[in-house]
């Protein structure tokens, strides 16, 4: 897929206020990405790619933007593929390889392209497609309950694997997915169930304890002072 079609997509999230029109836009986008798009697409719509922090700031982006292409040419995959290539760039001599690297992938960027590019790299993708409409999103492309995406990407940690297993799997291996020893997990939140019973039909078999509050501190800090200030049980 041309990165065009995924910009075009986020100035119109970015141009309504309705989320149901922010989650169809996104969705008609995900069903049109190749299998092998998907988790790129998703971390980018997100403003998070897959690579994480590829190290590049607002000089050296300031420094790579150059005259943009009169014609979109870009595709997801070459945006991937250059950021692979930033994070690979390491050592003596790589601030200059990755300044080559950011110059040759703007100049193929149009305006657009080039701006959509930056907010990515500096985190700043201003588009109102949060996590929580990207996870919509998914679910709605793929004809899947919110909710069974919504717990597999909080189990999995990963929101574009879970969208590719989400477009490309079936309601079986969405539901399959669970705690893996020493992979992070999303924050989550707490929430009540009617009784006992309806809480293991979801967890299954589990054990129970009571929950002991903790002691609570505050601490203050002010220039290279601190101060801290014990809860009450503690005094």
């Amino acid at each position: 897929m041309l990165l065009d079609e995924l910009v075009k997509t986020t100035d119109a999230v970015a141009s309504t206020r309705s989320r149901l029109a922010k989650v169809e836009a996104l969705a008609d986008l995900l069903r049109r990405l190749d299998a092998a798009e998907i988790p790129t697409a998703v971390g980018l719509l997100s403003a998070r790619p897959r690579q994480g922090r590829v190290g590049v700031g607002w000089r050296g982006m300031s420094a790579a933007m150059g005259k943009p292409a009169a014609e979109p040419s870009l595709t997801v995959a070459d945006l991937d593929a250059a950021l692979d290539r930033l994070l690979a760039t390491a050592g003596a001599g790589s601030a200059a390889g990755r300044a080559v690297t950011l110059r040759t992938l703007t100049a193929a960027a149009t305006q657009r392209e080039q701006d959509f590019i930056a907010g990515v790299l500096l985190g700043e993708l201003r588009t109102g497609a949060l996590e929580g409409v990207l996870t919509d999103a998914v679910a709605r492309a793929a004809d899947r309950p919110s909710e069974a995406v919504r717990r597999a990407a909080m189990l999995s940690g990963d929101l574009g694997a879970t969208a590719l297993l989400a477009l490309t799997g079936t309601a079986a291996e969405l539901d399959a997915v669970g705690l893996v020893v020493g992979r992070p997990v999303q924050p989550m939140l707490a929430s009540t169930a009617a009784s006992v019973g309806a809480a293991l039909e979801v967890t299954g078999e589990a054990s129970v304890e009571y929950k002991l509050d903790g002691a609570a501190s505050r601490c203050t800090a002010w220039g290279m002072r601190y101060a801290s200030t014990p809860a009450r049980s503690q005094r």
